[in-house]
């Protein structure tokens, strides 16, 4: 029966197992082509064309309203193409899945972020920090910096691991794909500045904020719930919406909980001081253990949702009553 069930799925357990091992033992490959670059790069294209002038909040929900269906309707015309050559679709679809998860290269930055606090060399920690957080780290002490590391682990591990799998079950490669220049074009132009405020503003609250308002609270419970966390559930209760984000503050509030510590206060951004509310109240010396600790509640989340996948998708080939080989996603 297992053995009728891995033929039968094969064009979506494949991916999902090879992408998923892929990613755990390279990372992304800094050297071959990545589409996630290339996405950075069409957007980069449009928003230079377009983000001038007048009627901006018009022209980016149009550009990025294209360039998500563009992602998408591309990536489903390759299933269509590639239907009759089932082995060549699996091969390009682990490939898709392996370039759209960032879980070991974000583990590996946090690292490296670690390790120069480790050294106490505060300079090489700043600027190591700010390769991954969008906040100014010129002025910011190790307590800040092991803070700033650790909202960014639960923070990512809702957009680089649980919404792509997410997406991954119910729509297979395109509508993983979809999310990621979704959230790409977040990355990007999603920023309450001069510049984005109007042009990226359908991309940033309506796009990514819808697009991970599942993944978002899928995260903070999976990471409270294996093991259990009575504090980490609380923490989730009373904190999360108090968050400036609909969505960044379940993982990090879980994730404070689990630690007993407290995250959010003042940050600045493009020279402008945010004051984000304070998630926990035990202001206490974060430490190593801390920063381990937070790993392995990654790693062990990620593999809760690797079975969540599968689950998500027997579930909906159930309720739908639809066959995935006629809607071409997985093949």
């Amino acid at each position: 029966m297992i053995h009728d069930f891995i033929t039968t799925h094969s064009g979506f357990l494949i991916p999902l197992a090879g992408g998923f091992l892929l990613d755990a033992l390279l990372g992304d490959p800094a050297r071959l082509p990545h589409p996630i670059r290339l996405f950075g790069k069409m957007i980069s294209f449009c928003e230079l064309k377009f983000n001038k002038g007048k009627r901006r909040r018009t022209k980016g929900i149009a550009v990025a309203s294209i360039l998500v269906l563009l992602i998408f309707g591309f990536l489903y015309g390759i299933q269509l193409a590639l239907h009759d050559f089932p082995a060549v679709k699996v091969v390009i679809n682990t490939v898709f899945f392996f370039y759209a998860l960032g879980n070991r290269s974000l583990i590996e930055e946090a690292w490296k972020v670690e390790r120069r606090v480790q050294k106490n060399d505060l300079s090489a920690a700043r600027r190591q920090l700010s390769r991954i957080v969008g906040r100014d780290t010129s002025q910011l002490s190790f307590q800040q910096i092991r803070t700033a590391t650790l909202e960014t682990l639960a923070e990512n591990l809702s957009d680089g691991v649980v919404a792509p799998l997410f997406f991954y079950a119910l729509g297979g490669i395109p509508l993983m794909m979809a999310y990621k220049m979704i959230n790409t074009l977040d990355s990007m132009i999603g920023y309450k500045n001069d510049r984005y405020n109007d042009f990226g503003w359908f991309a940033a609250h309506i796009l990514d904020d819808g697009a991970n308002y599942v993944p978002a609270r899928l995260t903070a419970f999976l990471m409270i719930s294996f093991p259990p966390s009575s504090r980490g559930f609380h923490f989730v209760h009373k904190y999360a919406s108090r968050h400036s984000s609909p969505n960044s503050g379940y993982p990090e509030s879980a994730l404070a909980g689990i630690l007993n510590c407290r995250f959010g206060g003042s940050n600045t951004y493009d020279g402008k001081r945010v004051e984000k509310p304070y998630i926990g109240k035990n202001y206490r010396e974060l430490t190593h253990d801390d920063v381990v600790k937070s790993c392995i509640i990654n790693i062990r989340t990620s593999l809760l949702m690797l079975i969540c996948t599968l689950s998500m998708y027997c579930i909906f080939q159930e309720l739908t009553g639809f066959s995935h080989n006629f809607l071409y996603f997985w093949g």
